[in-house]
């Protein structure tokens, strides 16, 4: 699976079902880009259209469960891993991780906000 594949999967567990022009707009690719994207993971079963309540004239990109599940599963990994290089780390090596922690979670939340862009 392509990053861009992984990270949008990502963008609609964390935010919820989307435009693929927001898709496109967070993930930084063309809407064609997007469309082409949105249609291969359909093919998968990872995410779905359905259209959206509030007007009727726009199609949303919706995670499925086997998309959601997907997700679950490379966060569980990448957690695994962290907890294993992280157990060959020193004990100040440990500390000073744990006191950059504050200034980590401040930049991931700034991040978020920027690939988020303005909210609908």
């Amino acid at each position: 699976m392509s990053l861009t594949s992984a990270a949008t999967l990502a963008t609609l567990d964390r935010t919820g079902p989307r435009r693929i022009t927001d898709l496109a707009a967070v993930e930084g690719v063309t809407q064609p880009a997007m469309t082409a994207l949105v249609r291969v993971m359909e093919g998968s079963g990872l995410v779905e259209r359905r259209g959206d309540a509030s007007d009727k004239r726009v199609t949303l990109v919706c995670l499925t469960e086997t998309g959601a599940s997907y997700v679950r599963t490379r966060r569980q990994a990448g957690v695994h891993a962290f907890e294993r290089l992280i157990g060959d780390l020193t004990g100040d090596e440990v500390e000073a991780l744990v006191a950059a922690l504050p200034a980590l979670k401040h930049l991931a939340e700034l991040e978020s906000q920027d690939r988020e862009g303005p909210k609908q």
